[in-house]
């Protein structure tokens, strides 16, 4: 199956500017030529986070077929702010920021694509920043700004929502950011032959300012108007939830690429959450698996959705994929340890990814060598309002030391009951946890 048929067969592909991009692929497949594609990532922060992930794994899987990706920081784009279907304008971030989240978002981009220098198809990073140190504004409006009018880019869907809202509007900078990424395009198709560019498909105005820009200026350099160049756009869907909430937020917000900002725990809860009537579009979207074996969970969702087996290896998939073999393991360990006794066994590294969140109450060792009554914590920690409270509560089955129920009003806390040698996991009810730390 070709790299392209894969891509529509995934329904990856939401538009193109030329259908004759499927033939350029073919053609270049066949014949064992390199294609070089690209796609931006403002520094918006010093991570990316899953939303990245599709056109991340879309450059990937062209290199897998032997072509070449650049991934493009927005060093210059960032410190405009992409106005595309935003209704507020971005705040201007500083060249140190700038700085600091170009540095985390090449340590991310790195974990999918292949930057081993000497291959054909090695990719490249580029901070788009090189392409206007060396220029004034008055060569950036003589060479870019004269092949765009006004009113083709007021018609554009991004800008012109912008200018329909009287009270915000769109500032001149904003209104600029296409005709940076247009010239972004050029600059990669003179500089490395790049001839494809990707992206979501609230891309599509800036994707097709950069093939407009391409066939203007080498028209125009060429006296030959009617010369066909290859300049390819290339858009995937927005991935969205059920309720349409943008892709990658969860109730404790962003889910981000970086372990440092989202735990293996924490990024393997987010897709075994998947609802049903998206995980096998997420499977297709973002992970490697045959498309046959994607059917047939599909069929289980259908049939069985009870047993959240698609969501189950969504959430493997992936957590290998972005954080390893071993955080898969600690992140699974953790998930089954969740509502089981086997709690007792998690390290402390799992342990607070698990429970980073969740409200502490701490006590000190030498607090741990006398009696501990179980019912001094409950009153401590705010789970129960009073002793009398929890003397009720206790015997009715209703609170959990490490996931043991416990009924015997007098429990006393001991050593041999911490985890990690440094906490224990109260639980109250279904749902409401507590940790109890030992210093």
């Amino acid at each position: 199956m070709s790299l392209f048929q894969e891509l529509k067969d995934r329904e990856i592909i939401y538009q193109v500017t030329d259908p004759s991009i499927e033939s350029f692929l073919n053609d270049a497949n066949k014949k064992g030529q390199v294609v070089t594609l690209y796609c931006g990532f403002d520094p918006t922060a010093d991570s990316l986070h899953v939303g990245s992930l599709f056109p991340l794994l879309t450059l990937r899987r062209f290199q897998q077929a032997g072509h070449r990706p650049i991934v493009v920081l927005g060093g210059a784009t960032g410190m405009i702010g992409d106005p595309s279907f935003k209704a507020q304008e971005r705040s201007l971030q500083t060249t140190e920021q700038v700085a600091h989240n170009l540095k985390g978002i090449k340590a991310v981009a790195e974990k999918f694509l292949d930057f081993t220098p000497g291959k054909p198809n090695s990719a490249i990073m580029v901070n788009n920043y090189d392409f206007y140190s060396g220029m004034n504004v008055l060569d950036f409006l003589r060479d870019v700004g004269k092949y765009f009018t006004v009113n083709h880019m007021m018609g554009k869907d991004s800008v012109r929502a912008r200018m329909e809202d009287r009270d915000q509007g769109i500032s001149y900078t904003e209104f600029s950011y296409s005709l940076l990424q247009a010239f972004d395009y050029y600059s990669l198709f003179q500089k490395y032959n790049c001839t494809i560019q990707i992206g979501a498909s609230d891309q599509w105005g800036n994707i097709t300012s950069g093939t407009d820009l391409i066939r203007r200026k080498l028209a125009h350099e060429s006296d030959a108007k009617e010369e066909h160049h290859h300049a390819f756009g290339l858009t995937h869907p927005l991935i969205t939830k059920s309720d349409g909430q943008k892709f990658g937020k969860s109730e404790q917000g962003t889910v981000w690429l970086s372990a440092e900002k989202t735990s293996a725990y924490q990024f393997y809860q987010f897709f075994i959450s998947s609802p049903d009537d998206r995980v096998i579009q997420w499977l297709n979207f973002l992970t490697f698996l045959p498309i046959a074996e994607i059917r047939n969970l599909a069929e289980q969702v259908k049939n069985s959705p009870e047993k959240k087996e698609a969501q189950i290896i969504l959430a493997k998939e992936l957590t290998r994929l972005v954080h390893g073999d071993e955080a898969l393991k600690r992140a699974e360990a953790a998930t089954k340890a969740l509502f089981g006794t086997e709690i007792k066994d998690l390290d402390a590294q799992t342990l607070k990814e698990v429970f980073g969140d969740t409200p502490t109450t701490e006590y000190t060792q030498e607090e741990l060598n006398v009696d501990l009554p179980l019912i001094d914590i409950l009153v401590k920690s705010g789970l129960f309002q009073s002793k009398g409270a929890a003397r009720k509560e206790i015997p009715a089955g209703g609170v959990y030391v490490n996931n043991e129920r416990i009924t015997d009003v007098a429990f006393v806390v001991k050593a041999s009951h911490l985890i990690a040698n440094s906490a224990i996991v109260i639980r109250k009810g279904k749902k409401t946890y507590h940790v109890v730390k030992f210093k």
